[in-house]
């Protein structure tokens, strides 16, 4: 059975008050800048057509491989919970519509509590699970994800703008300098991948106590590693088709640009779904290649509609695993779970952090 977890206490509704301040705040920055001498009504006008002059088929095309995406991401799931839990019955069905909400949350909610739901929502219908074993799969589930950024942090790394344009003449003009440059890099990239799989090899021994499915590694390969890298091209592929969309030229480059630029957004993401800060990383992603409202306008419209999809999504593959008032009632129960469990982390983090600062403190005393 799935281990006992506390009563979920009511959603929090939001406040009116709240809801004022944000408003108030909005209308006096809105009156600073216009008195600034920027037309914000003419660039939100050109920002919203923008927006909106994206086509049907690249709507279509770009709503196809986010499906695809999710599909595929939680297939590898499914052996994953198989592997670990080989004596309960798992079907697919559920797997998917629980991963599909997990994903819809992340879109709207803070601190990634829908992966939280996710996992409390596996609990449900899977015999003998617990919460501890979840989580282990989930780590086991990050290896590749794991790997594919830390792939993207490094192209980037290594194709800094420029970096590579070097005329021939000046290199022979400065071989000790040029020399010098190579080693520093090469020094530098060692680091870098040092560091890197240092925490690659922290989290690929924590998986393996609870991934049982990493010890059948043609299984882990075909059925996981597989459907994962399908599900991150599909993910390349949704950004490729968006930015075709506005117009933004397609090139790897670009595409890298914006998954680096995005995953660094969510990391310090303090709004839901990383909006505004996504914005600004895209802004500047793109900003060789295209104009600022241009490709504010394509983060923007990526963005909701993805975001509006994930929902619609979710809400069917809910209704058709666990029916309407079953799946409502179980997303509720997982969300006030997951709730408890994000402040519990958060709570445990910050005993640690001051548990160090306390240590340190005493030590610089004695």
């Amino acid at each position: 059975m799935s281990e006992a977890v506390p009563a979920p206490s009511d959603p929090v509704r939001p406040r009116w008050k709240r809801l004022l301040i944000g408003a108030v705040v909005i209308a006096v920055l809105w009156v600073i800048v216009d008195l600034a001498g920027w037309d914000v009504r003419s660039w939100f006008h050109e920002l919203w057509h923008d927006m909106t002059s994206i086509s049907l088929g690249y709507l279509v095309a770009g709503l196809f491989f986010q499906v695809v995406q999710t599909v595929a991401v939680a297939y590898g799931w499914l052996w994953i919970l198989r592997y670990g839990y080989p004596n309960a019955v798992i079907p697919f069905r559920p797997v998917l519509a629980s991963y599909a909400v997990g994903v819809a949350l992340n879109g709207w909610l803070p601190a990634n509590i829908g992966t939280f739901v996710m996992m409390f929502l596996f609990l449900t219908f899977i015999a003998g699970s617990t919460f501890a074993g979840v989580f282990a799969g989930f780590l086991v589930q990050k290896i590749f994800f794991t790997a594919a950024g830390t792939f993207v942090y490094l192209y980037l790394f290594l194709s800094v703008p420029g970096s590579f344009d070097i005329e021939l003449g000046n290199i022979s003009a400065h071989p000790f300098f040029t020399l010098a440059i190579v080693a520093g890099g090469a020094v530098a990239v060692l680091v870098v991948v040092r560091i890197l799989w240092r925490k690659m090899h922290g989290l690929w021994e924590k998986a393996k106590v609870g991934g049982r499915i990493l010890t059948y590694p043609r299984i882990y390969a075909t059925h996981v590693l597989t459907p994962q890298l399908v599900g991150w091209l599909a993910k390349l592929a949704v950004v490729g088709i968006f930015l075709a969309a506005y117009g933004i030229p397609v090139t790897f480059h670009t595409i890298m640009s914006v998954v680096g630029g995005n995953s660094l957004a969510n990391v310090a993401s303090f709004t839901p779904g990383a909006v505004g800060i996504t914005q600004a990383v895209n802004s500047a992603s793109l900003s060789k290649v295209t104009d600022p409202t241009t490709a504010a306008a394509y983060s923007l419209g990526q963005q909701l509609v993805t975001t509006a999809w994930n929902q619609i999504f979710a809400i069917v593959m809910l209704v058709s695993a666990f029916g309407w008032t079953g799946g409502k009632q179980l997303v509720r129960d997982s969300y006030g779970q997951a709730k408890e469990k994000a402040a519990e982390q958060q709570a445990a983090r910050q005993e640690r952090k001051l548990a160090k600062r306390n240590h340190e403190t005493a030590e610089e005393d004695a």
